[in-house]
């Protein structure tokens, strides 16, 4: 039988939240029953991509605007892990960040870089008036 974890969570449009959700994805890994990968490796990883993909959300898309707010969702089956962080932005050209090469970049396109590097599938786009970051790891 499948094991399914789902995680829904709207934090308002702050960075004082980032460790907390961060935690959350670490836990989250230390509590798949199914995964014979390095755990610690995979917690780090999913910590990391998804301060980048916050941090990039409420200052970027958000424009750290308090009134904003972002939701994360992130579920896991048998063979996946997919995160999906929303925010209220007007968006970004996803695919020129996605091909730029780090050594090209400066600060800005940092966090694209490495969400790319550490996830097996990344897209964004838009739904219902709010854009969507969904990366996905495989688990096998």
């Amino acid at each position: 039988m499948a094991e399914k974890v789902e995680v829904d969570i709207t934090i308002p449009n702050h960075t004082r939240y980032l460790s907390l959700i961060g935690r959350i994805g670490e836990d989250l890994v230390h509590s798949l029953g199914h995964y014979n990968g390095d755990r610690e490796e995979l917690a780090y990883h999913l910590n990391l991509v998804l301060t980048e993909a916050i941090t990039n959300a409420i200052c970027h898309a958000n424009e750290s605007d308090p009134n904003k707010q972002i939701q994360i969702q992130i579920s896991t089956s048998d063979e996946n892990l997919i995160i999906k962080v929303f925010d209220e932005g007007d968006g970004f050209d996803f695919a020129n960040f996605k091909t730029t090469d780090m050594q090209d970049t400066d600060e800005c396109g940092r966090g694209i870089h490495i969400i790319n590097r550490l996830m097996d599938n990344v897209s964004y786009h838009r739904i219902n008036k709010r854009n969507v970051l969904e990366m996905t790891k495989k688990l096998h």
